[in-house]
């Protein structure tokens, strides 16, 4: 654990208010606005652009390359997470929220603009980069302006935001398709990003006292490097290459050689970009491990339920959405709530609830056959909805209470780098689990899901009901691993 710095330390101007006081109307009320519609952008925009994608594909062409839109997006941001944070630590949470913020929107306005697939393609990117400052300077500067006790309450705000993009995003990607232009995906960011530059300018005020830090320019390189080849390689290893092509082990090389630097780099850095104490912390790692299986799970939700639905039951796009709802139901709700827990059982048991949730529900996934009805289908996802809300704020509030100031965007930096990595593996393991089945059943590697039978479709998808639940398992063990008392 490393000392405190002396001389650097951040003051946000808010008067001592009650508890009660945290909502949109207190006096923190603009800084908690500007955090939610900048994390609104963010959240809104890894989803409109799912049903804008025909409309896309006929203007622009390019349909071989379309799912780049997705992969690259996730990458930057991913990559960028942990440099925003360590910046964020050295010179203030404004300065890289106002950055991260400036370059979402110019990414957004690039993509509006964009006259071919490639260069939406390239522009995304330069969405993702700026993306990757908002979750992580978000949740942070919640963190520094309101205690544990108020985040409680706080919480509730923010994961009504999640819930309330999920749903919103699909629905004006459609709309702007339809009725407008698919340009308006990207533009309608604007105004919007705008306004939330603007209220952290008038609003945010944070004085950070002068000190000379130094780079880990060479740390931040390798991490990049090494976070970019193994997500790429996760996410697109079975898909656009085998597992065993040379592609495939030259990324994975990649990022095994990138890493290991890195970690040497780290161990010898004045001020390293990601400190390794974190992941020896007591409360820091569990919370972390809690984030990566998470987003194992999440992914493997996300990914198959619609298709499930769609491919096996013979439900429509818009219904299997619903069944997809459930889960951003659940998951609110129960964040919303988990600070009454945490408050008063601890961190540790609000998180073992959550897991045991998660496990529950998994194990109704393994219950789901042909016959299900699109209900049946959707309680799994509202019960492990509701154990990933108790599971993934109480972590990260944990993780952050644990440490000062000037440690506090790392750590909630490596907690949201985790769960995207987390996503990337369910992407690997789950896809591997299909596949296989798929290639046994039918003798072809890689086919097109979505036209497969249901005979076959089926019984592949619930393989990943039975990875699920094996993941769940490992959730409830890392529950375990949080400590009673968060010091």
């Amino acid at each position: 654990m490393p000392t405190h710095r002396t001389g650097f330390r951040s003051h946000v101007t808010s008067p001592t208010v009650s508890r009660a006081d945290v909502g949109l109307r207190s006096e923190r009320g603009p800084i908690l606005l500007a955090v939610m519609l900048s994390v609104g952008l963010v959240a809104i925009d890894a989803t409109v652009l799912a049903t804008a994608v025909p409309a896309v594909v006929e203007d622009l062409g390019g349909f071989t390359q379309f799912p780049w839109l997705f992969s690259v997006y996730l990458l930057t941001q991913a990559v960028t997470v942990p440099l925003y944070a360590k910046l964020a630590d050295q010179y203030g949470r404004k300065p890289m929220m106002l950055i991260g913020v400036s370059v979402f929107l110019l990414g957004s306005l690039l993509c509006g603009l964009a006259w071919n697939m490639t260069s939406l393609i390239v522009f995304r990117a330069v969405q993702g980069v700026g993306a990757g400052a908002v979750q992580p300077i978000g949740m942070t500067i919640v963190g520094d302006i309101y205690s544990v006790a108020e985040r409680a309450k706080v919480q509730g705000y923010l994961a009504g935001v999640w819930a309330m993009s999920s749903v919103v995003g699909p629905t004006l990607g459609g709309v702007f398709s339809d009725y407008l232009s698919w340009r308006w995906v990207f533009l309608i960011n604007l105004p919007v990003g705008a306004a939330v530059l603007w209220m952290f300018v008038r609003n945010f005020d944070e004085r950070i006292e002068k000190a000379s830090h130094k780079l880990d320019v060479l740390g931040a390189v390798l991490l990049s490097v090494g976070g970019a080849a193994l997500l790429l390689a996760l996410l697109e290893g079975g898909v656009e290459w085998d597992w065993s092509s040379p592609v495939s082990v030259a990324l994975f090389a990649a990022a095994a050689l990138a890493i290991g630097l890195f970690i040497q780099v780290e161990r010898r850095a004045a001020e390293p970009v990601l400190p390794l104490w974190v992941f020896r912390h007591r409360v820091i790692l569990p919370a972390i491990l809690s984030a990566l299986v998470v987003g194992v799970l999440l992914i493997g939700l996300t990914s198959y339920i619609p298709l499930y639905a769609q491919g096996v039951l013979g439900h429509g796009a818009l219904m299997a959405g619903f069944a997809l709802a459930a889960l951003t139901l659940g998951w609110p709700l129960s964040a919303s709530n988990a600070g009454r827990l945490y408050l008063s059982i601890g961190f540790r048991n609000t998180m073992l609830i959550g897991s045991v949730f998660g496990l529950v529900g998994a194990l109704l996934l393994l219950t789901i056959d042909e016959h299900s009805s699109l209900f049946h289908l959707s309680v799994p996802c509202f019960v492990m909805g509701v154990g990933f809300g108790f599971v993934a704020a109480p972590s990260v509030i944990a993780a952050q209470a644990a440490v000062g100031w000037e440690s506090r965007a790392v750590t909630t930096g490596a907690t949201m780098f985790a769960r995207t990595v987390g996503s990337a593996i369910g992407v690997a393991v789950f896809g591997a689990l299909v596949n296989a089945h798929v290639t046994d059943a039918t003798g072809h590697a890689n086919p097109d899901l979505e036209h497969l039978a249901p005979s076959v479709l089926g019984p592949a998808i619930e393989t990943t009901f039975i990875g699920s639940a094996v993941v769940a398992f490992v959730l409830v063990a890392v529950s375990l691993l949080m400590p009673r008392k968060v010091e």
